[in-house]
């Protein structure tokens, strides 16, 4: 079982960063970041770029898992991420993760920037992109004609992992599209709405009837007051400790990265 983190950006780029440093000093074993251009109307809160940070959290770490949770392909050129997941993962010397998904929400992060707001398209523009960008992290001629995305490209160098970084895919329960593409990769993180957090219950009952590869990731947020031991039990690899961006969120959180897993 390892323990991470689920950082919102929305602060000072410079106290995301200490942040980090403190978690990898306290025991956490990842710290993964946020990706949003608004996150939502109204709240105007000071949102910095996950990859510039991460990048930032690389040079200042040496054991931490580092990565998004999550990024949503559909908003971002696969070729760009591909390049920010393989410089990361070289800046790291071979912690970086990519976490994938549908991104929210649709209006302040996508139509608002002219881009697709709807969750049907938006996951077929995903399934594109993932081909994609595994196939250029893992470096060398690649060739992708899809429907969303052609790549005819020479890119190297590959990433440090082999044969490339692990790809996480959220969902939202009980969702089960969400999961079976995360399948065809390297874990699942998903949530259950309205709060996020999942009982050791709730996961066995999402991840029901679902072929697992092995190895497989499932990443999930942690409900407070459950034992690590509890998820475990059912599968668990990676509890996720995160929280949400307002009042004195930054004060609360790092009393929280202090006091460790």
């Amino acid at each position: 079982m390892r323990f991470g983190l689920s950082i919102p950006p929305f602060t000072d780029a410079g106290t995301l960063v200490d942040l980090a440093v403190e978690a990898e000093g306290a025991g956490w074993d990842g710290v993964f970041l946020w990706d949003h251009l608004q996150f939502q109307l109204g709240f105007g809160l000071p949102i910095h770029d996950p990859w510039v940070l991460l990048g930032a959290i690389a040079r200042s770490t040496e054991r931490v898992a580092l990565g998004t949770l999550v990024t949503p392909l559909s908003r971002r050129r696969p070729q760009v991420v591909a390049k920010h997941v393989t410089t990361l993962d070289h800046l790291s010397g071979g912690r970086a993760v990519l976490g994938v998904g549908l991104g929210a929400p649709p209006d302040a992060d996508f139509a608002a920037f002219g881009d697709e707001p709807d969750d049907r398209k938006r996951a077929a523009i995903l399934d594109d992109r993932l081909d994609a960008v595994a196939a250029m992290l893992a470096g060398g001629e690649v060739t992708h004609p899809g429907k969303h995305t052609h790549i005819e490209a020479d890119l190297r160098p590959a990433a440090v992992q082999r044969p490339r970084p692990p790809i996480w895919v959220a969902g939202v329960a009980p969702h089960r599209r969400p999961l079976e593409r995360a399948a065809r990769w390297d874990g699942v993180a998903p949530i259950a709405m309205p709060e996020g957090m999942m009982r050791p219950n709730e996961v066995v009952a999402y991840l029901d009837g679902i072929t697992r590869p092995d190895p497989w990731d499932v990443v999930v947020p942690w409900c407070p007051g459950v034992a690590p031991a509890e998820y475990e039990a059912v599968g668990v690899t990676w509890l996720i400790e995160s929280t949400w961006p307002e009042d004195d969120w930054v004060s609360d959180f790092q009393t929280r990265v202090r006091n460790g897993p």
